[in-house]
């Protein structure tokens, strides 16, 4: 089996000026390596100088649809060396209703435009929805959400906004019962240094998350998570002992009730106590 190409060898080979930070080509390798020699459709926002667009062709191979986007109408003369070329805002939503409709689905978008908050956003909302199950949207030189020059701190920065989309792939969880809106299209993102990259699955978002019992054979268990307190630990022996009332015809129902309140108001506040000494963890 040959060895993949890396994206450092293929960026250190292109005939025209791309300037990257070290970092990035294992980021690049990581994420980009399963695509390489596969019939893709590849996008990449901010490729003026060309040196890029020669990087992604050497790296990903022949089979690989390259697409530049860029600002400045004097990247067209990238067509003359087989690239595809659309100039355009991509802060501007238009923009990609019509990019969408000209291109149709996308594999991997790799945004490395503008890099403001709006640029960013932008990319990722319109373009979401055109990326293919399995595919990614990448956004690199997202540290600009903690520099003064884009506006920072903001609590509507690039990153801010990526968390955002962690919330709500979490509270997809069923048990919540969670009626907050959520991305449908997002299975879950992914986050480096200077770099966010949002993973489609369609599919994976679809399933539904509820508890499920593999059927095994139970055992008697005891919840150690509250083992070194004195009132969990009294609590949990006084449940044991009375344990049998569960089970009564008449007043099970109320015994179970009583025990799980207790149970929860208890674990609100030991966890509400706990979770003020973390604070010292929490250096940003």
């Amino acid at each position: 089996m040959s060895e993949l190409p890396s994206s450092f060898a293929s960026y250190n080979k292109s005939p025209y000026l791309s300037i990257k930070h070290s970092t990035y080509f294992d980021i690049y390798d990581k994420l980009f390596s399963p695509y390489v020699g596969k019939k893709i459709v590849f996008v990449e926002v901010g490729v003026l100088n060309g040196g890029s667009l020669f990087m992604w062709r050497d790296f990903f191979g022949e089979n690989a649809r390259i697409i530049g986007i860029d600002f400045s109408p004097l990247a067209k003369k990238w067509e003359a060396s087989g690239f595809e070329i659309f100039i355009g805002n991509q802060s501007d939503e238009k923009f990609w209703d019509d990019f969408k409709e000209k291109i149709g689905p996308v594999d991997i978008l790799l945004d490395d435009g503008g890099h403001t908050y709006e640029q960013q956003i932008t990319t990722v909302v319109s373009m979401v929805p055109a990326i293919k199950d399995g595919g990614l949207l990448v956004v690199e030189d997202t540290h600009t959400s903690y520099m003064k020059e884009f506006g920072a701190p903001s609590r509507q920065s690039f990153i801010s906004y990526s968390k955002n989309i962690v919330d709500g792939i979490n509270h997809r969880f069923g048990l919540l019962k969670s009626d907050r809106p959520f991305e449908n299209n997002i299975h879950s993102v992914s986050f480096f240094e200077s770099f966010v990259a949002f993973n489609i699955d369609r599919k994976l978002v679809a399933i539904e998350s509820i508890p499920v019992n593999n059927g095994g054979q139970p055992s008697e268990s005891i919840d150690y998570r509250y083992k070194d307190d004195s009132l969990a630990q009294a609590l949990g022996k006084a449940h044991a002992r009375l344990r049998f009332l569960e089970s009564a015809p008449l007043i099970g129902f109320f015994a179970r009730n009583i025990f799980s309140r207790i149970s929860i108001l208890y674990t609100v506040l030991v966890n509400k106590k706990n979770n003020i000494s973390l604070q010292k963890y929490f250096r940003y």
